[in-house]
């Protein structure tokens, strides 16, 4: 099943709701990436939440980029969403093994430690915005939830799961996010805080083979719930040779100059898909040719 996203309203605009099925993607990034199980659980989650922060966006070249940087091993995480349903990431340490946390589960928060959650949002303006809330658990839900709370002040609930075969394959993944609107009465907010309180976690119900729309149903089913958007999201890198060369011509004529005098080809990787970009001497001197001091 391809991988996609749900948007969804309820309780008469009340609530708005996203749900996504990632398994996929997840894959795709363990895959290339040849990220540790928790790396994959921590690097899962944050693509999930992307995902599904990225088609909030309104405007079709509108880019979200979500930074966790930690004390833990795994060091940081950076995620990158478009509106269209595209995202991509990477794990500063993808080979992080640590030990289980104490109920036996993948220590997402023990290989990210201590931290920031920074969101960044470049919606063509003169400047992106940029928020920034420090990491309450290191789960990444619980972080997500909170910057809603502290930078944009929307009532949000989170949940992000990735569920593992034996093998070290990804089984499940996905989530959802809930929001409050400002007008949402009590009554809605009390029983909606009900509702997901009844839940006994979101990778229970990824593990039932749940749909988005059947999360959402269980969750918003009593409340007159309109699903309004099915959208396809993939793990998708814009990264290109062309790219890559106006890169390492901003680099500068000096460290191009001293790259020439190896007299060897450069080899470019690609943090967030892992391509490598090989160039020739004779590449480089054209390079040079183009570069500023």
């Amino acid at each position: 099943m391809a991988d996609y996203i749900i948007r969804a309203s309820a309780a008469d605009n009340q609530v708005r709701a996203f749900a996504a099925t990632t398994r996929e993607l997840v894959e795709h990034a363990r895959n290339i990436h040849n990220t540790s199980p928790v790396a994959t659980a921590s690097l899962g989650r944050l693509l999930t939440a992307g995902a599904m922060m990225g088609i909030m966006m309104k405007g079709d070249k509108d880019l979200l980029t979500l930074q966790i940087k930690g004390t833990g091993p795994i060091g940081g995480i950076v995620v990158t969403a478009d509106a269209n349903g595209s995202v991509k990431g990477y794990v500063h340490n993808p080979e992080v093994i640590i030990p289980a946390s104490p109920i036996g589960k993948l220590d997402v928060a023990g290989a990210i430690g201590n931290g920031m959650l920074t969101v960044i949002k470049d919606m063509g303006l003169k400047e992106p915005y940029v928020g920034q809330t420090n990491l309450i658990s290191g789960e990444i839900a619980e972080d997500i939830t909170y910057y809603y709370a502290v930078s944009e002040q929307l009532p949000t609930s989170v949940a992000l799961g990735v569920l593992m075969n034996r093998d070290n394959t990804v089984r499940r993944a996905g989530g959802f996010i809930i929001q409050l609107m400002p007008f949402a009465s009590e009554e809605v907010i009390s029983k909606l805080e009900k509702r997901i309180g009844e839940i006994n976690g979101i990778t229970s119900l990824l593990d039932k083979e749940m749909t988005p729309e059947m999360i959402l149903d269980q969750l918003l089913g009593d409340f007159g719930i309109d699903f309004l958007e099915k959208k396809t999201t993939a793990f998708e890198c814009n990264c290109s040779k062309d790219r890559v060369e106006k890169a390492v011509i901003s680099i500068g004529k000096k460290d191009i100059s001293e790259m020439i005098e190896d007299r060897k080809p450069i080899e470019v990787n690609c943090h967030f898909c892992s391509k490598h970009y090989v160039f020739t001497t004779e590449e480089l001197e054209d390079l040079l040719s183009r570069a500023k001091s």
